[in-house]
Parts: C-alpha cells; structure tokens; sequence
C-alpha cells in the first residue's frame, strides 16, 4: 500500500500536474476575473517549468559530484542498483536499456579495471511487471555475455524498491557469510540524482558503502539563447525526476526507511 501511495502522491506533486490542473480550473472558474488568474498562473508555471536552462541549473546543483575513476581504492564488491532495464518489452535473448544503464556499464567498467573484485545486481520486477524477466537477472546475462564469470556475480532479484535493495542485499551478504565485523566496504553504484536517498537506505541497513553516482541528468551549462528562453519538455522530464526524488525522500522519512 506504501508504495503506491507514494506513486500516488508522485504524480499529485507533478510541475506538469499542477500546471495542467491550475489550467483547466482557471479556464472552467466561474468567476471569470479569478479564473483568469489561475488560468495566468498556470501558463507561467508550465513556462518556468519547461525552461532547460533552470531546469538542467536545478538538476546539476541536486546531482553529487561526478568521481574520478582513478581516484578510487580497490572494493571486494560494487553493488548496483536496478531501474534501468526496458521491462515493458518481454525478449529472453537480450538486454534491453532505459536511460540509467550507466549503472550496468560503468560497473563493468570498474570490474573490468580492478577496481571491484564482485559484483552485486539488486532489483525485481518493480511494482507492475508486464513479463517474467528480472532486471538483476537480465544485468546479470548482460555481464556474463560481456565476459564477467557468472561466479563473481550475486543476484538478488526481489526487491521492488530502494529500501528492499538494502535490506535484501543484506540478507543475501549475511547467506554467503559476510563478516560484518570487518572494516570492509563496498561501493554503492547508482544514478546520481537517486545516491542521496540510495546511501540512506544503505546507511540504515548498517551496509558500509562509499558511493559512486553515474547516469547524470545535468549537462554542462550553456549561455544560450535556446537554453535561456526555449520552452523544451526536456525541462519537464528533469523535474520529473527531481520532484520523484524529492517525494521518495520524504516518504522514506515518514516511513522511518532512512
């Protein structure tokens, strides 16, 4: 119930939502000088919303700092977090990406160099699943056809949302005897706009992580006209992600997740 209730209020708290709904309130009110004013409120709340140049400035100041590869020490273990994989299309012979396979890839890329001995793939299926596969499992295909041995891969494929990755990845190190004693740590890969809340569910779950934040929604910043005055539902899509974020961290709080 949790969950969707945080879908729920998700949309509720869309830019898009609001601006839409302050819209068609206005245009319907039957106080036609008040109506005016929301129906105004609305556009320029669509117009602020739609515009890159906030909207990228917003995203970048939310996202951490991107961190230097070869600035890291050598981990026993990266763990990866989900979200990424295409799970409304059912193919058995591929992998299939979203935006967000950063978090595949780059944990490759780090296995690749050394950087982590093993490799952990949290997540399931998510709220509505459409076919069987998992994505921890279809990463998983993805790094064994990319030349990982299937030994140095742990899959959990059950949770459904940030908690669940901690407290599942947990359970499935304590199976393996992990000794929780030892000053080890493993490093926490996932999108950076999604780090904060991801360490503080991994934080509260007593997993020693350092971070490693991929898949950025900010680019560098352009002083042009495009990027300054250009409506682009770009824009939208960013506050989407950052207004989604935002929910899920409050939820989690009230919740007592983090």
């Amino acid at each position: 119930m949790f969950f969707f209730l945080s879908q729920f209020l998700s949309f509720l708290a869309m830019p898009l939502t609001i601006a839409l709904v302050l819209i068609i309130t206005g245009y319907f009110w039957k106080n036609r000088a008040l109506g005016k004013k929301i129906l105004l409120a609305g556009i320029l709340t669509l117009l602020f919303f739609s515009n890159q140049f906030i909207a990228n400035l917003s995203m970048n100041t939310w996202e951490e700092e991107m961190k230097p590869i070869a600035d890291l020490p050598n981990y026993e273990m990266g763990i990866v977090l989900t979200g990424v994989t295409n799970l409304s299309k059912t193919v058995y012979d591929r992998t299939l990406f979203n935006k967000g396979a950063d978090r595949a890839t780059h944990a490759l890329q780090l296995y690749k160099m050394g950087k982590i001995k093993k490799l952990l793939i949290t997540g399931g299926q998510g709220l509505n699943p459409t076919n069987p596969n998992t994505e921890a499992e279809l990463i998983r295909d993805f790094w064994v056809m990319a030349g990982v041995p299937e030994e140095d891969i742990l899959v959990e494929n059950l949770a459904k949302n940030t908690y669940q990755n901690a407290i599942f990845s947990k359970n499935l190190l304590s199976e393996i005897g992990h000794d929780w004693n030892s000053n080890e740590k493993f490093l926490l890969i996932t999108s950076s706009f999604h780090m904060q809340r991801a360490k503080a569910c991994f934080d509260k779950a007593a997993i020693p992580t350092d971070t490693f934040p991929v898949d950025y929604y900010g680019e560098d910043i352009q002083w042009s006209i495009p990027e300054l005055l250009y409506p682009n539902p770009n824009a939208l899509l960013l506050w989407h992600k950052l207004f989604k974020e935002w929910i899920g961290l409050f939820t989690y709080k009230m919740a007592g997740y983090i």
